[in-house]
C-alpha cells in the first residue's frame, strides 16, 4: 500500500480528499494534518509515509514553505501540490522544489484518481531498478502526465463552480437550488445548473423532499457525507 498524508487547512476538504484517496486501489491515508506545522510533525512522527497530498494555502505556513523545510531536513517523501493557488510563479517554485504534480483546486474524484494512479505507475517504474534506455528514460518522466480532469462544459464558470462546491460541501444538510443561490449570491436556475453538473459527475447525490402537496422539492447533499 501507498501510505499518504492528506493536508489542507480546512477539515472537510481534508476529509473529502481522504476519502478520494481510499477509493483508489493501492493506497491508504496514514494521517491528516490542518497546518504546516502538524504536516511537518506527522511527518516525523508516522511509521511510514510515501506521499504527501498537500495545500498551499495553510494557517501557519505556504504549502511551498512545508516541502523546503522538508528537503532542509533531508525528507524526500514524495509531493503532489493540491490546492486553489493557479498562479504561475508558485507553479513554477512547487515544481523547483520538488513537487512531482500539481492538480488545481475545484477537481472531480477522476482528476484525483488519475494523479494517484499515474504516480503509483511511476513507483512501479522506478522500483524495477536497473539502468534505463533512452525509451525507458521517456516512459519515467512521462508517467506523471495523466491526463487532468476535463474542463467544464462550456458556460460553465470556475469561479462559480467552486462557490456551489463549497456551499455544499460546507452544508450541515441537504440544500435546494433556492438555498444554494440564496448563499452564493446566483439566481436559482444558475444554482440548478451547477448542482446538476455536481450530480452527473458524482460530487453530489439528489434526495428529495415531500411536502403535503405537489412534486418533491429536489435537495443536495455532498456525495462523500456519510
Amino acid at each position: 500500500m501507498i501510505e499518504v498524508l492528506v493536508v489542507d487547512d480546512d477539515m472537510r476538504v481534508a476529509r473529502v480528499n481522504a476519502a478520494y484517496v481510499e477509493k483508489v486501489p493501492g493506497f491508504h491515508v496514514a494521517g491528516e494534518a490542518h497546518s504546516a506545522a502538524e504536516a511537518l510533525h506527522r511527518l516525523e512522527t508516522l511509521p511510514r509515509l510515501d506521499l504527501v497530498l498537500l495545500d498551499h494555502y495553510l494557517p501557519d505556513a505556504t504549502g511551498l514553505a512545508v516541502v523546503q523545510e522538508m528537503r532542509r531536513r533531508g525528507d524526500q517523501t514524495d509531493v503532489i501540490m493540491v490546492t486553489a493557488a493557479r498562479d504561475v510563479s508558485t507553479v513554477q517554485a512547487a515544481m523547483r522544489h520538488g513537487a512531482l504534480q500539481y492538480l488545481v483546486k475545484p477537481f472531480a474524484f477522476a482528476g484525483l484518481r488519475a494523479k494517484l494512479e499515474a504516480y503509483a505507475e511511476l513507483r512501479r517504474t522506478l522500483d524495477g531498478g536497473g539502468e534505463a534506455e533512452q525509451a525507458e528514460v521517456d516512459r519515467i518522466f512521462g508517467a506523471l502526465s495523466a491526463p487532468s480532469e476535463p474542463d467544464l462544459p462550456k458556460g460553465h464558470s470556475p469561479t462559480t463552480a467552486e462557490l456551489v462546491r463549497q456551499s455544499l460541501m460546507h452544508a450541515d444538510g441537504p440544500l435546494s437550488a433556492q438555498e444554494i443561490a440564496e448563499r452564493t449570491g446566483v439566481s436559482r436556475q444558475t444554482a440548478q445548473r451547477y448542482l446538476k453538473l455536481l450530480e452527473r459527475t458524482g460530487r453530489a447525490r439528489l434526495t428529495l423532499k415531500y411536502g403535503d402537496a405537489g412534486r418533491p422539492e429536489h435537495r443536495y447533499v455532498w456525495a462523500t457525507r456519510g
